[in-house]
């Protein structure tokens, strides 16, 4: 097809059978690249495929943003790397991955052309005995422009064309979102054709082989070409087209012999079939495979996300694996405070004092030893370590506070610990009254002797009884006021240390690691 303006009766022909463009505005002529109205619909893409965009454009913005944040603990060479990959996928994002590429590819006189027009109900793409040779790509889009994808694609403006008809919008909704290429002659003794096949066969979602019943042995197709494409044979159609050219009875026995060739090229789930675009014969079933490519991920989602998962791979020796929250970890670490600030010690002497009738004094913490707090923070940094590089594990050991600051600290919230009364008040009041009911047994004890009586002799009885029963009762409430209140002090001492772990060990570590965790989380969240 030539690059100049084509006659906009041809569109309108089209219009006329149901399955063509809708006429441009008055001018009588629009280019070939333009022929849609200028308000045609955006692109319809498929829910999946826009989620698809979002969500692989949200990773990339997400992975870069982490990864400025966590720059300056990694290998400039890495950080390097991952921007170049980063930028990489922005580019294939750029381009769109909510369209399906299709590309009609085939050998010379395959008729893969008028396949091309019989699929898109347009005379668009070059056919005819005096231009039998496809010379440059041309494209047909379904819904919306796809200006950027073609550019990168290097379809030429003049050879690209939109699929809008408001007369077929409805059978042609299931096409939503396709470019169709047809691609230059992969046989063409033009050494540009083929090199242009094998730049973009890489980037199609689906590739259309087209054969015919007289080449399809073609030794070039199978050598350079099927044979090497089996990892994408899921991604793959054969059509034998120009079926009407043999007689009927042999059609089916050719489709057979195609199936077996592919199968020894290692391509035995593509599916083939007899089509001919003269007769209309196969296009609905090459339609319905077309719809079925369309409602599949697109290459290009999958390309950008396995160029993610490729750089999540190369940076994940750089993060390594921070630690998980480990609640009894830090429950030891503080009980080890609490021992090296002399709790234990504490705890007894309030255990005596409370315990003696009257009391005693009680002993002030000592500040830890500052080799017991440097093992507390070794075996804290050793532990967050133990998964990071070199780099992580600097940055947590800077994080923290230093021995001297972290004994402290310990000290401090070991002298805020409230001592409790060096008496048991209980005891003390059982004791006093003792001493009263004792008094008035005494008293009443003089009284019977003399006067005689046996009444005040037994209630001087029984008010020493209760006095010496008092006396017992108030050792034991000493000792257990002396059990409690040395428990008490032993457990607001260890939630005091607890304190300074979590405020000076874990959140500073946490904070250290965050822009570890969001790369982690940015990269896929395999840590």
């Amino acid at each position: 097809m030539s690059t100049d303006v084509r006659d906009h009766d041809l569109i309108e022909r089209a219009d006329e059978q149901g399955d063509g463009q809708a006429p441009a505005d008055g001018t009588g002529a629009a280019p070939a690249h333009d022929v849609s109205a200028h308000d045609a619909p955006d692109h319809d893409a498929p829910d999946g495929r826009a989620d698809a965009a979002g969500e692989l454009t949200a990773r990339v913005a997400a992975v870069r943003a982490a990864l400025d944040a966590a720059e300056q603990h990694l290998d400039p060479r890495t950080v390097a790397r991952a921007r170049t990959d980063l930028d990489a996928a922005e580019a294939r994002l750029a381009v769109g991955v909510d369209r399906t590429v299709v590309a009609l590819v085939g050998g010379t006189g395959s008729g893969k052309s008028s396949l091309f027009n019989a699929i898109s109900g347009l005379e668009f793409a070059d056919v005819g005995a005096l231009r039998p040779t496809t010379e440059v790509a041309a494209a047909c889009v379904w819904g919306g422009d796809a200006e950027v994808l073609l550019d990168f694609l290097d379809v030429a403006p003049t050879r690209r064309i939109r699929r809008e008809s408001v007369l077929d919008a409805d059978r042609e909704k299931a096409l939503a979102g396709m470019v169709l290429l047809d691609l230059p002659d992969h046989d063409s003794v033009a050494l540009g054709h083929a090199r242009q096949v094998d730049r973009l066969l890489p980037l199609v979602d689906l590739l259309v082989w087209v054969v015919d019943p007289q080449k399809y042995a073609d030794h070039l197709l199978h050598e350079r070409y099927l044979r090497a494409l089996v990892d994408r044979q899921e991604s793959m159609l054969v059509l034998v087209n120009q079926a009407d050219t043999i007689p009927a009875d042999a059609v089916e026995r050719v489709r057979a012999d195609v199936a077996a060739l592919l199968a020894a090229d290692g391509l035995d789930r593509v599916p083939v079939l007899a089509t001919s675009a003269l007769a209309h014969t196969g296009i609905a079933e090459v339609r319905r495979a077309l719809a079925e490519a369309v409602a599949r991920p697109s290459a290009a989602a999958r390309t950008a996300g396995a160029e993610l998962d490729a750089m999540a791979a190369r940076l994940a020796p750089a993060l390594g694996r921070a630690p998980e929250a480990d609640p009894e970890e830090t429950a030891r670490l503080a009980a080890d405070l609490t021992r090296a600030s002399g709790a234990d010690a504490v705890a007894g002497a309030i255990r005596t004092a409370v315990a003696a009738p009257r009391g005693g004094a009680l002993a002030r913490p000592e500040p830890p030893a500052a080799a017991t707090v440097a093992a507390v923070r070794d075996r804290w940094t050793t532990r967050v370590g133990e998964g990071l590089p070199a780099r992580w594990r600097a940055a947590v050991d800077a994080a923290v506070p230093d021995v001297a600051t972290l004994r402290g600290l310990a000290a401090e919230a070991a002298a805020g610990v409230p001592l409790p009364p060096g008496r048991s008040a209980r005891g003390t009041r059982a004791l006093v009254l003792a001493g009263i009911l004792a008094l008035v047994g005494i008293v009443l004890a003089v009284a019977a002797a003399g006067a005689g009586q046996v009444v005040l002799a037994l209630g001087a009885l029984a008010g020493l009884g209760a006095a010496a029963a008092l006396v017992v009762r108030a050792r034991g409430l000493r000792e257990q006021d002396a059990a409690e209140a040395a428990q008490q002090y032993v457990a607001q001492s260890h939630r005091r240390a607890l304190e300074v772990v979590e405020e000076h060990l874990v959140r500073p570590t946490e904070e250290a690691l965050e822009p570890h965790r969001a790369l982690t989380r940015a990269l896929g969240g395999r840590s």
